[in-house]
């Protein structure tokens, strides 16, 4: 399943990642939707869901991230919707590990 996310807050090292691999964090936006795919192996056996999915969020609930590979690239995102059935855009769009 997908979530989608609207970024609020950005710490400014995302937007000075340039590492190859990495340079996707500078794309991160405040106000920006992002799409997020749940899959294995970082879906729960057990719950079938991924951690920080937001599942019981709705409203105005702030929920914390960190990017892999750069923890200093972290900020806060709304819980916008969950969908089952994924549409992710490849810009904007991430998976939670």
């Amino acid at each position: 399943y997908c979530v989608e996310f609207r970024t609020e807050r950005l710490s400014q090292h995302c937007a000075l990642e340039t590492r190859p691999y990495a340079r996707w964090m500078r794309y991160l936006r405040e106000g920006h939707t992002v799409c997020v795919t749940c899959q294995p192996p970082a879906m729960g056996a057990a719950t079938q869901r991924c951690a920080g999915d937001g599942h019981n969020a709705h409203g105005d609930k702030i929920l914390h991230w960190e990017a892999v590979g750069n923890s200093q690239c972290q900020g806060t995102w709304k819980k916008i919707r969950q969908l089952e059935h994924c549409s992710c855009p490849l810009v904007h769009s991430f998976i939670f590990t």
